[in-house]
């Protein structure tokens, strides 16, 4: 709690220096938009946490947002297929995605690193292969209508009905999705066995295993989760552009993920992580993005924003390790 606490007072420090410098930032407009972008990249960092709580990493979040991108307006648009088994394939593709990391990590004893990495390449380079390079897009049909308003839409929209003017723009739908999401992590994570057994797992894998846990089983079920997860995103993300560009969609989101889960308590060793901080790391690296733009920095230190931040995460993670250790020899001697 006192990591979560800790980025929750950086969160509020950056809000409130940016409403001070830009009051433009608690517009409506503005807060609408950060609370989609929230709703959008939170889903896909939870997972990225329960990977990394078990020790593990994954590199390939935005290539495999590219590949289900183009599959999903492919099956929508070309194959005419309804949006409900649509949508259904897209999830399943990055499950069965993760299942694979699960397997060659667990079963074939490849590094996290490794597989994922080869992951970045292979989904991105399907992606383009299947589109051959071109830019598949959902139009404006209205027989995926719905969807688009599951996904893209906004809820409790308020309408004056005399003037007809919105009083009030409503909560994006992804914002709404990412509440949902972050409680049902929540409740797995830390208020159930399995959440339990992933902390042990990422803790210490050949002690869990002594003690009667299939860590193989555990560590190849958070990528699936993960794939599960990164899957909800990518038909969120594609609406959201309205068109998928293979070669560029997606590109770097893993980094993203990373930074919010590392942002939000979890050690990159594994063993720690919370929901709630993981969703304060997104909102931060979020607010920063927006951040960037409100103060007319150049868009081109995007990244070295997020590598400054990505960096003092680790290093405060290196620091507070080794000023428990230090604490626990104490107690022991």
């Amino acid at each position: 709690m006192k990591k979560e606490l800790g980025i929750f007072l950086l969160l509020a420090v950056v809000c409130t220096v940016t409403a001070v410098l830009k009051p433009l930032f608690l517009s409506e407009a503005n807060l609408t938009n950060l609370a989609n972008s929230i709703g959008q990249y939170g889903v896909f960092s939870i997972g990225m946490g329960f990977v990394i709580i078990t020790g593990g990493i994954d590199l390939s979040v935005g290539s495999m947002l590219a590949l289900v991108g183009v599959v999903l307006a492919i099956a929508l648009r070309d194959w005419g297929w309804p949006w409900p088994l649509a949508v259904l394939l897209a999830l399943i593709i990055p499950m069965a995605l993760g299942w694979v990391h699960g397997f060659l990590i667990t079963r074939m004893d490849l590094q996290p690193f490794i597989v994922t990495l080869c992951g970045l390449l292979i989904y991105r380079s399907m992606a383009r292969w299947i589109t051959h390079d071109g830019t598949p897009g959902f139009g404006n049909k209205d027989n995926f209508a719905t969807l688009r308003f599951l996904v893209f839409g906004k809820l409790f929209q308020r309408i004056d009905p005399a003037s007809g003017e919105i009083t009030f723009g409503g909560i994006p739908t992804p914002f709404v999705i990412l509440v949902v999401v972050a409680v049902v992590s929540w409740i797995a994570l830390h208020r159930s066995v399995y959440g339990r057994y992933l902390f042990a797992v990422g803790k210490n894998e050949e002690a869990a295993r002594f003690s009667g846990i299939n860590t193989r089983r555990v560590i190849a079920s958070s990528y699936i989760l993960a794939g599960l997860l990164t899957g909800i995103s990518a038909v969120m993300f594609a609406f959201y552009t309205n068109q998928v560009t293979p070669s560029l969609h997606g590109t770097f989101y893993e980094v993203y993920g990373i930074a919010a889960a590392v942002l939000g308590g979890c050690s990159l060793r594994g063993g720690e992580g919370s929901i709630l901080g993981i969703v304060i790391g997104t909102t931060l690296l979020q607010v920063l993005r927006n951040l960037v733009v409100m103060l007319g920095i150049e868009s081109s230190l995007e990244w070295a924003v997020m590598g400054v931040v990505i960096l003092v995460g680790v290093l405060a993670d290196q620091m507070l390790q080794k000023r428990a250790k230090k604490r626990l020899a104490v107690q022991r001697t």
